[in-house]
């Protein structure tokens, strides 16, 4: 997602078991398709959001700050559909790797 969409993520700590990520998206904002590696995320802010699925299917969310969230490996593409501008930090397990 960096690659794909460096507007909305930018990375904050990598090393090789983790990469953690800040996202912010502001009111309306979406990103392109991208993947993740399995991952958690963490919630700044109230977060109201979608993510269209490869295959056209949708995935409505919210969540609350400091709550929390698993995020299994996959391809997606979010979007921010409330009105105020949000903020995660995202961690991604790296496989392995030594």
């Amino acid at each position: 997602p960096t690659k794909a969409d460096p507007k909305h993520y930018k990375v904050e700590f990598e090393n090789n078991k983790v990469r953690v990520l800040r996202i912010t998206y502001g009111p309306g904002e979406k990103s392109v398709m991208h993947e993740h590696p399995d991952a958690f995320a963490v919630f700044l802010t109230d977060v109201k959001g979608k993510f269209t699925l490869p295959d056209g299917k949708t995935i409505d969310f919210a969540q609350k700050p400091g709550s929390t969230m698993w995020t299994p490996a996959g391809k997606h593409l979010p979007e921010n559909t409330g009105n105020k501008p949000f903020e995660l930090i995202l961690v991604e397990l790296k496989s392995g790797k030594k």
